[in-house]
């Protein structure tokens, strides 16, 4: 077969794949149909009860959605913080409300102060193997994460909720997919009282920063979202609002992991 016929059988053999994960009905559908439903009055009775919360990875495409779903009335959280290497200047006064404290992730323990006192934590942030080679991207990915989840843990936070990717597997041989999984079963093991684990596909956004490959990824992709909407894609602004619905509603699952086509459903998405 040349090169040509292995292209289209691949490129059939994605869209039987997409088109089976789209048109496979979700277990949870129902469920995250009433979450999405009742995410308004959800949103207000947790408003009520003063709740803080921090965010770390808030400059990424995730994170900045998140943000902005967090200071949009009601405000879930009576307090909110900013943790990152440096300070963001916002141009509107609901962001710029929000409290942001500067740390050093390679000397996170100088900072353990800055994670006391907290209800929530939100982790968001991540690299990529283009941008910091293998070993960066590790030590982002999971040493920096790590370390958030355990300062978190010891400051008294009992709940969070991480940024994680469709196929995080453990046993994977690749190392995004392995690192994400091992990242997920050690934050696990910490034993949060609510865990909330969200592994979107790929992120629809538009990337103040470009990357090439996902640049070309997303222009392929985008047609075939425009057919399978749920399978494979998200926009960020669902990702985030898929969060922040699953943490509005009560549930008593100590871990519950999302993934991209949930997200869509809680996000609400899928309803027009």
């Amino acid at each position: 077969m040349s090169w040509l016929g292995y292209l289209v059988a691949g490129f059939v053999l994605l869209i039987a794949v997409l088109w089976y994960i789209e048109t496979k009905p979700l277990e949870t559908q129902a469920q995250l149909d009433r979450m999405a439903e009742a995410s308004g009055a959800a949103r207000d009775t947790y408003s009520k009860q003063g709740k803080m919360a921090f965010i770390v990875g808030f400059t990424g495409e995730v994170g900045k959605e998140l943000v902005k779903e967090l200071v949009r009335s009601p405000r879930p959280f009576s307090k909110v913080a900013l943790i990152g290497r440096r300070k963001v200047e916002f141009d509107d006064e609901e962001r710029k409300s929000l409290d942001q404290k500067v740390v050093n992730f390679d000397k996170l323990d100088e900072f353990a102060d800055e994670f006391k006192g907290f209800d929530v934590g939100f982790i968001a942030m991540g690299t990529t193997r283009g941008k910091e080679g293998a070993t960066g991207f590790y030590k982002v990915d999971h040493d920096y994460v790590m370390n958030v989840a355990k300062l978190a843990k010891a400051g008294g936070t009992s709940e969070i909720h991480l940024v994680s990717s469709t196929g995080a597997n453990i046993e994977s041989s690749f190392l995004y997919q392995k690192t994400k999984g091992e990242v997920e079963a050690e934050i696990a093991a910490l034993k949060f009282d609510r865990l909330g684990i969200y592994r979107p596909g790929l992120l629809l956004c538009n990337r103040e920063e470009t990357r090439f490959g996902e640049a070309i990824i997303r222009a392929i992709f985008k047609p075939i979202s425009a057919v399978f909407p749920t399978s494979g894609s998200i926009p960020t602004s669902a990702v985030a609002k898929a969060m922040i619905n699953n943490v509005v509603n009560p549930s008593n699952e100590k871990v519950k992991i999302f993934e991209n086509k949930e997200l869509h459903v809680l996000a609400g998405t899928t309803k027009k």
